[in-house]
């Protein structure tokens, strides 16, 4: 990583601190502006006759970015959450402090300075020294300065780095955080109740996924990670709530890729006496709402792409085949032709998928790559929709939509399956299925069967990834660049701690 020179370097100037009678890492920062405020407040002083104003002084504090020293004075460039504020330190305003801050402070410390505002003959709004204090002394040099962290890697390995050195990353998660914020305000609005389910499950359940499993010791039995809170959400419609949401983390035990990681944020919610109809002009509201509320214009850029939220669509999944995926319609109707073509076009297949699951592998091959503007895709197989309700004149189908953004699946959302004889039948389905080797087949759950007999309301049901939306609203490339500690292949990182046990001793 670093030479160790470096580091030994600076913990002897924390060190030298304590020895002039000071604690290199203080308790006592006093910040009443932040550094954006302070530009904003002052900012007319970079227009007026006037270069200062000494009256209002202000405490600000953050991580020193640059340093230039000249002599009997420096400049200071000072980060913090809000953006990079210069100062300007002298030995003629700060005495003695000033040949103290030569000798000990250095790029990567974490001051707190008080001063007044001034405009510099460079005419860079800054702030004047009159006091000075370093709250952290940092004893790891960060990488070269003004060029950033390019290392993909470690980027991800280390993101409190990233944070410090890349700027631009803390604004992608200021994003995510907003997203979050104004998706549970939309969901409150409206009426919805905000509950929380279990993440530790006896059964897994509500998707087709394969689950983490642990040990509870006390109980000595087998618990599952969550793969979704489908069941117990609609348990809690069984008990009378009629418009709930839980924004929540799941966990698939599964591959990772630029749109996967094993755990990931959705938002589940449930609608009582409603339809998936109802869902699809909901889920179109909260996105104009969003971009309202994130300052985004209806038309962005993601991935080389225009999406265009004016454009929403609905369209069935048999027609997206035919129309998008350029599939004839014979074929399509035909599994034994579908089969066929599956084969000659290279995308694998097995002899124990049913007739659903081939439509699907023909779907994610030659049609969601291609849904660029938001389209809902609607009239799903039945054989790949264990919990949503099967259509009343086309049984082969389930009341389900699908939303696809820039190629990927945004949201799944159907009416619910409220009867719990139809709903035993397809879990019994889906046990035959995990028998036959289907790892993500779901499993029988007894006590949801049994919550269903006492009778569940006509109830429409939707998870979206707060993940992909993310993503899609930040033009980011990987979920990695959109979650702050992704999961990441184990490699050994150079720490070299001798050097940190070295200088305690």
């Amino acid at each position: 990583m670093f030479e160790s020179q470096y580091i030994k370097q600076r913990i002897q100037k924390a060190q030298d601190i304590r020895d002039m009678g000071f604690n290199p890492y203080r308790n006592d920062a006093l910040k009443n502006i932040s550094n954006q405020d302070f530009i904003q407040l002052f900012e007319y002083l970079k227009l007026s006759s006037e270069t200062k104003d000494s009256s209002k002084k202000y405490s600000i504090a953050g991580r020193v970015k640059f340093l230039r020293l000249m002599g009997k004075a420096c400049f200071v460039k000072i980060e913090d959450e809000t953006g990079i504020l210069q100062a300007y330190l002298s030995q003629n305003d700060l005495g003695e402090d000033f040949v103290f801050i030569k000798k000990t402070l250095e790029v990567g410390d974490i001051v707190n300075i008080e001063g007044y505002p001034f405009v510099t003959q460079t005419g860079e709004l800054s702030i004047h020294t009159l006091g000075f204090k370093i709250l952290t002394k940092s004893i790891i040099p960060l990488p070269e300065k003004f060029h950033g962290l390019t290392d993909i890697e470690l980027r991800y390995r280390q993101r409190y780095l990233d944070l410090i050195a890349n700027p631009n990353v803390k604004e992608i998660f200021k994003t995510r955080s907003l997203v979050v914020s104004n998706i549970r305000k939309f969901f409150e609005e409206k009426g919805f109740l905000e509950v929380e389910t279990p993440m530790l499950h006896p059964i897994p359940g509500g998707a087709n996924a394969k689950p983490f499993i642990t040990h509870h010791n006390a109980l000595d039995v087998e618990r599952y990670l969550r793969i979704a809170p489908e069941l117990y959400l609609k348990r809690l419609i069984v008990g009378g709530f009629e418009a709930i949401f839980e924004i929540n983390r799941n966990f698939r035990n599964e591959g990772m890729d630029h749109s996967h990681n094993p755990e990931f944020t959705m938002i589940e919610f449930y609608w009582a006496y409603k339809t998936y109809e109802d869902l699809i002009k909901l889920t179109q509201e909260l996105f104009f709402y969003l971009l309202e509320k994130l300052n985004l214009p209806k038309q962005i850029k993601h991935n080389e792409s225009i999406i265009n939220f004016e454009n929403f669509r609905v369209m069935p999944y048999k027609k997206a085949l035919e129309e998008i995926g350029n599939i004839p319609k014979e074929i399509i109707e035909d599994e034994d032709k579908l089969r066929g073509f599956l084969k000659q076009n290279q995308v694998k297949i097995d002899t124990s998928m049913n007739y659903g699951k081939i439509l699907a592998e023909a779907f994610d091959s030659f049609v969601e790559p291609k849904l660029i503007d938001p389209i809902f895709i609607t009239d799903y197989p039945i054989d790949i929709s264990p919990l949503a309700r099967r259509n009343d004149n086309k049984p082969e189908i389930a009341d389900r939509f699908e939303l696809f953004i820039g190629g990927k699946e945004i949201a799944n959302g159907f009416s619910e399956l409220n009867d719990p004889l139809d709903q035993l039948e397809r879990f019994k389905e889906q046990v035959r299925a995990k028998d036959a080797g289907d790892e993500e087949a779901q499993y029988m759950d007894e006590d949801y069967i049994w919550a269903l007999g006492y009778g569940m309301p006509p109830t429409a049901g939707e998870g979206i990834g707060i993940d992909r939306l993310v993503m899609l609203l930040t033009d980011s490339k990987t979920i990695k660049d959109i979650i702050l500690f992704p999961a990441m292949k184990p490699v050994k990182m150079n720490y070299d701690d001798s050097i940190l046990q070295e200088a305690k001793e």
